[in-house]
């Protein structure tokens, strides 16, 4: 056991410009999953993951396909979602890499009767990424959860920001019709 600990550490020790861009490209592998959920958008999604990819959130466990069929379209009770990914601790060897990333996750969330909360959980991804066809994705996740604090009633967006009303509807975030992706998708 000590040994192939060693040999991982090696590979992690030795980075040739090759793993640094590889480095870059798992990050970015990261962050596109995290925009998808957020958008809601499968092609994203999809991009960042092997079809035979295991995923456990520990309130959902199971194959890809079966994720992609929960997280899209998400749940109509959360209008709103954004996953910030933090730091990553990545090691690389070869063609597979071990990581761990650090994440907050806001949720609005309608419990019914117009009562409706931001809850925001902090946790790590546990990634196992492999590179097929010179494309990093993730081919396992694991969520840990570290913290979670519900901040109560949400503010209503309605009434624009600090008593003042935003001058059109596209600058409150949501999960479905966000501006952000209009705004990527102009020419």
């Amino acid at each position: 056991m000590d040994s192939i600990r060693r040999n991982r550490q090696d590979c992690c020790m030795k980075m040739t410009i090759e793993d640094i861009i590889a480095r870059e490209e798992i990050r970015a592998c990261i962050a596109r999953v995290a925009r998808g959920e957020d958008r809601r958008d499968a092609l994203m999604i999809e991009s960042s993951f092997c079809a035979n990819a295991r995923l456990d959130f520990g309130v959902f466990a199971g194959a890809f396909a079966d994720y992609l069929s929960w997280v899209i379209p998400g749940s109509e009770a959360i209008s709103n979602t954004q996953h910030q990914v933090g730091q990553s601790h990545i090691e690389l060897c070869g063609d597979t890499a071990l990581v761990e990333t650090q994440v907050t996750s806001y949720h609005r969330i309608d419990y019914g009767a117009g009562e409706e909360h931001d809850v925001v959980i902090g946790g790590r991804y546990l990634d196992r990424l492999t590179l097929r066809e010179g494309s990093w994705r993730i081919a396992s996740r694991t969520m840990l959860y570290d913290w979670h604090q519900d901040w109560g009633k949400s503010v209503d967006w309605s009434q624009g920001l600090l008593g003042m009303q935003f001058s059109a509807p596209h600058f409150s975030g949501r999960a479905k019709g966000d501006w952000s992706m209009d705004f990527f998708n102009a020419d």
